[in-house]
């Protein structure tokens, strides 16, 4: 009789600890797809709202040559001006961006994926 309640009580325990394994295991699975779900929709609304911002640069930047190229009186010359100052806006930040902008994207993509409060 003592023998059949420890067997019972390890046969229990067993089914105990095999359904806490599977539940521990759902739980961290759910949480990884949360947390990919969360950096994949970052992802998303990030190159969304970055293609609608290089479009509006595109279209102010056509705007700000003619009108450069008004006021100046030769035809090329605001396209000129335009594409130096982005030329030159691109060397600076090749040579000092890099680690800024690496420090900006981590924490922005860090805080998306790992900020529980809206849980």
């Amino acid at each position: 009789m003592a023998f059949e309640k420890v067997s019972n009580s390890v046969h229990d325990l067993n089914n105990n600890v095999q359904s806490f394994l599977h539940s521990n295991s759902e739980y961290y699975k759910l949480k990884a797809f949360k947390q990919g779900m969360k950096g994949a929709t970052s992802l998303v609304r990030f190159l969304v709202m970055g293609f609608l911002l290089s479009t509006a640069g595109v279209m102010l930047s056509f705007a700000l040559a003619i009108v450069i190229s008004e006021a100046i009186g030769v035809p090329s010359s605001g396209y000129f001006i335009i594409g130096g100052f982005y030329l030159i806006v691109f060397v600076l930040i090749f040579i000092f961006g890099k680690e800024p902008i690496e420090k900006l994207v981590l924490r922005k993509f860090s805080k998306a994926v790992f900020d529980d409060k809206n849980d």
